[in-house]
Formats: structure tokens, C-alpha cells, sequence
């Protein structure tokens, strides 16, 4: 019952041919838009790397707003500034967002499985994790895409390739969490595992985000980030009492360029990327992320690379070549190598 759903639903994203936007008309969506690697270029996997770097910055910075302000509302108010700067170049570009309830509920579901409940975990855990470790574990997206994909939804082909990309990155995990398992199972596994808990979030928001396609992806931020800001907002009154809060200079400037950078200009990329580049692809930036994300931990928080860290690192960044090389590019190396 699962399988037929998923090829149904799988089927209504490859022939879905006119796409609409918030007020705009946008060009039609074809098949080889979001699963053929000939029609990529150069420019589709440029966005990929600046969706890469976009959200690399997101946990450093998350830790340095948590030293002054409590995770909902830093959540909260990262959502609402994101929105509020996303409303103005709509506003700018003369695209209106959606009023209907059918285009809500798609923007409220995305947003709830794509951000409020991971990133509300994920914060949570960076309470307890170093920020590169987040990193890292964060960015293991791409292995549960996979296996979705494979077992579940198969709307995209899942090769053998993308495979051994998979098993890489899973092995650069547990070499990251193993060797904290083996002193005990402490708060900071805890924290660890609900990270990975996370990601399996995202990998779902990443196939259901394909449902989407037919707006326009900065309507599809504003109107995901403005849901998610709004919805948070009264358990941040209620919870943290704000106004009570003092927060330093660092922290609200961490806010501001999460709110612009990670989250606003973050969340359009990454639905241009599901509309160029496909699920599996698109994932795969995840692991892009990690040696930025590192470094700017090393850089903004003055964080040591452990020696569990670095081999995850090696691991999981030989897993991306292996998940966004083509096929057929391999199969024409390996014949040169031959002849």
C-alpha cells in the first residue's frame, strides 16, 4: 500500500507539466528538469554549493545565540526576520503569496517537518554537542534520503553509486558517535541520536518538498518560514517571557544573519535545488556543508577537531562524490582507465 502510493505519487510529480506562483507564471516543470543528470550544469550545482554554504553557518551561529537567548525564541524570531525580509523582495518583485488553504497547508507541513520540530530538536542538542559535531551529524541527510527513497517512495532512481555514497556516510557517523558510546550512554549520546532523529526529518521534508514545485521557491520560504515564526511565537510569550530576556550583541546578530542567510536565502535555494537537481541530489549538499560548517566552528567558537571528527570528516565527504557524480561520468573515466 505504501509502494503504490509512493509510485502514484511519484508519477504525479514526472508529469506535472504547468506550474503557478503567487501571483507570477512560472515555466513548465518537465521530467528531465528533476531527474536527468544531462539536462545539469554548471550553474545547478552552483546553487547546490551556495545552499551548502548558506547552512554551514547555521550551527555555529545557533551556538552563539544560545548563549543569551533560549531556543524557541531564537527559533522563533530567526523564522519572523527571515519572513519579514522575504515579504519585502516579494513585495519588490510584485509576487503575492498564496491566500488559499490548499497552499498553506502545503507551506504549514513543510515547514513543521522541515524545520520547527528538527531545528527545535536540534537546538535543543546544541545545548549539550560542540557545534562541529553538529555539523556533522546534521549533515547525514543524504544516507536516510536514500533509504526512503530506495524502500519507500523510488521516484528517483537509487543506483548502486548513490549507494556506496550512502554506506560512506553512514560509516563517517558512527565513527563520529561510536567512540563517545563506548564511555556510556550519557546526555551528550542522547542529545547525538535526536540529531540524527532530526535528520531523518529533513530527509522527508526533502521528498514531500517536491509537492511544491509548482510555486515559486522564494513564495514557498516566505510562506514556510512566516508559518513556522508565528506558530512558535506564542510558546516563546508564554515560555521564555522575552522581554525579560537580555540578550548580548552577538546573539541578536546571530539571529539577524540567520534569519537572512541561513533561513531566507537557505530555503530558496534549497527549493530551486529539489526542482534542478532532484531529492537525492539536492541532499547531497549535506555533506558539502560539513568541512565549511567545521571550519567556521573552528573559526567563530574556537573548537578543536577530535580525532573521531576528522575520520567521520574523510568518510562522509568521499560519500558525496559518490552520491552526485553521474553514472554515466564514471562509466566513461573507467573506460578511459581501461583503454
Amino acid at each position: 500500500m505504501i509502494r503504490k502510493s509512493a509510485k502514484r505519487f511519484s508519477e504525479k510529480i514526472m508529469l506535472k507539466q504547468g506550474a503557478k506562483t503567487g501571483g507570477v507564471t512560472a515555466p513548465a516543470i518537465t521530467p528531465t528538469s528533476t531527474t536527468a543528470p544531462g539536462a545539469r550544469g554548471w550553474r545547478d550545482y552552483a546553487l547546490l554549493l551556495a545552499l551548502a554554504c548558506c547552512w554551514s553557518s547555521t550551527y555555529p551561529l545557533t551556538k552563539i545565540g544560545l548563549g543569551s537567548i533560549p531556543p524557541v525564541t531564537f527559533i522563533s524570531a530567526r523564522s519572523l526576520v527571515a519572513a519579514a525580509f522575504l515579504l519585502v523582495v516579494l513585495r519588490i518583485r510584485g509576487i503575492r503569496i498564496p491566500t488559499d488553504i490548499k497552499a498553506w497547508k502545503l507551506f504549514a507541513f513543510q515547514q513543521t517537518i522541515n524545520s520547527t520540530i528538527p531545528f527545535l530538536v536540534i537546538t535543543w542538542a546544541q545545548l549539550y554537542v560542540p557545534a562541529s559535531n553538529t555539523v556533522v551529524l546534521a549533515s547525514t541527510t543524504p544516507i536516510f534520503a536514500f533509504l526512503i527513497t530506495w524502500a519507500i517512495t523510488r521516484h528517483e532512481p537509487a543506483s548502486p553509486l548513490k549507494f556506496v555514497g550512502a554506506i560512506l556516510g553512514l560509516a563517517g557517523t558512527v565513527a563520529i558517535i561510536g567512540l563517545d558510546a563506548l564511555s556510556g550512554f550519557g546526555k551528550e549520546i542522547v542529545a547525538e541520536i535526536a540529531i540524527l532523529l532530526a535528520t531523518v526529518s529533513f530527509a522527508c521534508a526533502t521528498i514531500f518538498g517536491l509537492r511544491l514545485s509548482d510555486y515559486d521557491p522564494m513564495v514557498v520560504a516566505t510562506g514556510s518560514l512566516l508559518f513556522g515564526g508565528t506558530v512558535l511565537l506564542p510558546a516563546a510569550l508564554i515560555v521564555d517571557h522575552p522581554w525579560t530576556l537580555h540578550p548580548t550583541p552577538q546573539a541578536l546578530v546571530a539571529t539577524v544573519v540567520m534569519g537572512i542567510f541561513s533561513s531566507a536565502f537557505g530555503l530558496m535555494l534549497f527549493y530551486m535545488c529539489l526542482t534542478r537537481l532532484g531529492t537525492l541530489t539536492t541532499n547531497a549538499q549535506g555533506y558539502l556543508r560539513i568541512p565549511i560548517g567545521v571550519a567556521l566552528s573552528v573559526i567563530l567558537l574556537g573548537e578543536s577537531v577530535p580525532s573521531n571528527l576528522a575520520l567521520g570528516l574523510l568518510l562522509v565527504m568521499a560519500g558525496v562524490a559518490a552520491m552526485t557524480i553521474p553514472g554515466e561520468a564514471v562509466k566513461r573515466w573507467l573506460g578511459r582507465l581501461r583503454g
